[in-house]
């Protein structure tokens, strides 16, 4: 069977071979991928500043027992929490209780002991004293200068709470001068988190679910999957050794079981959440901090966190937590998760799967739905 006879085969069968119906929105760009066991499965959302304009879910959350994938899908969305921290530490800036210039030591004074590496091989590491503070904004915009993590966080990123992984933190040298060179830190989020609960005198994970995850109705987000959330939990998956199919994996950064509460939250990457929990946090933010009636943050700490941060001699443009660019800004996680809010369009995309790589092409399903999304919705040029 040919790919044009295969692709409008699956189309009109699409209610048997997928997740109960056609697709009628933008995951039908998807279906080739499905096809071609590219990509195991997706739950894919459109919406505007009033209204979710497409839910839809395509392929399966189970390959081997083609268990078709749901809309209410969990996925562990990974660093797309390192944006949802900033919403959080934003409100906190928003009541004047942290400033994004204040050194990072104000709030937590372990930090006053950092050094940087200046010397580094084999056989020996020569320290200083950085020549300034880290800001609470170079934590959230990655100029800290601090590693991706720290040696203590193995063999997975949720072993230690805040208050322990900081100490782990202190401890390990700098790698460059503060706000000098851009470098993806887990550890910059994190720390942030921990200012997150001293300033609210509140644990972080409660402080996000009754300031940002219930008052939003974000049902389904959370650290620790229930028993229902983890029958719902997307399969991950990763390309075979042929390079060609796809073969089931675990999440290897998490300790399992995930509902396990010994388990710590982590602000840089550690949340679960479904396509309609995440749509529901990037309205508020496109809507500029409010959702119907309540105000969430300030219209200035929306523009604060969703411009470029990052000192302009730098190539990489980095806000408070999310990956900025010219008209969107956005974030991706660990297992291929993203979520994009065009502000040129007036568009949020979320594109939710598990996969830890890609066989054949299945790293293109992401644009492939991104673009048919804007061709469907989006404002004419």
């Amino acid at each position: 069977m040919s790919r044009r006879v295969s692709f409008l085969f699956l189309l009109v069968c699409g209610s048997f071979c997928f997740s109960g119906e056609t697709p009628a929105g933008p995951s039908v760009a998807l279906v080739p991928f499905i096809e071609t066991g590219s990509v195991a499965g997706a739950v894919t959302l459109v919406a505007d500043k009033e209204k979710v304009l497409s839910l839809e879910a395509i392929g399966y959350s189970d390959v081997k027992s083609k268990t078709p994938i749901k809309t209410d899908a969990v996925f562990w969305i990974a660093s797309m929490s390192k944006p949802i921290t900033g919403v959080g530490l934003m409100m906190l800036v928003d009541e004047g209780k942290v400033k994004l210039d204040d050194p990072v030591e104000k709030y937590l004074p372990e930090f006053k002991d950092m050094w940087v590496a200046v010397e580094k091989d084999k056989d020996h590491m020569l320290l200083k004293r950085p020549k300034s503070a880290i800001t609470v904004r170079q934590l959230m915009d990655h100029t800290s200068g601090m590693p991706f993590r720290s040696a203590m966080e193995e063999p997975t990123l949720d072993r230690l709470t805040l208050r322990d992984a900081i100490k782990s933190y202190v401890m390990t040298p700098l790698q460059t001068e503060p706000g000098t060179k851009y470098a993806y830190s887990n550890a910059g989020i994190n720390s942030a988190g921990r200012i997150i609960e001293v300033v609210s005198k509140m644990p972080y994970e409660q402080f996000m679910d009754k300031r940002v995850f219930e008052p939003l109705g974000m049902k389904d987000t959370t650290f620790w999957p229930n028993a229902s959330q983890v029958a719902r939990l997307a399969h991950a998956y990763k390309p075979a050794a042929d390079k060609l199919h796809l073969e089931e994996t675990n999440i290897a950064q998490l300790t399992y079981p995930l509902s396990n509460r010994t388990r710590q939250p982590m602000p840089a990457g550690g949340l679960f959440s479904t396509a309609e929990d995440v749509g529901t946090l990037c309205r508020m933010v496109l809507n500029v901090g409010t959702k119907g009636n309540v105000r969430f943050l300030s219209e200035d700490a929306i523009k604060e966190m969703s411009k470029r941060s990052t000192p302009p001699e730098l190539k990489e443009s980095y806000g408070i937590g999310w990956s900025v660019s010219d008209g969107w800004f956005g974030h991706g996680g660990a297992l291929a998760t993203d979520m994009q809010i065009n502000t040129k369009q007036g568009l949020i995309l979320v594109y939710l799967v598990q996969h830890a790589g890609f066989p054949n092409d299945g790293s293109k399903g992401k644009a492939a739905f991104q673009q048919a999304a804007i061709a469907k919705f989006g404002k004419p040029r």
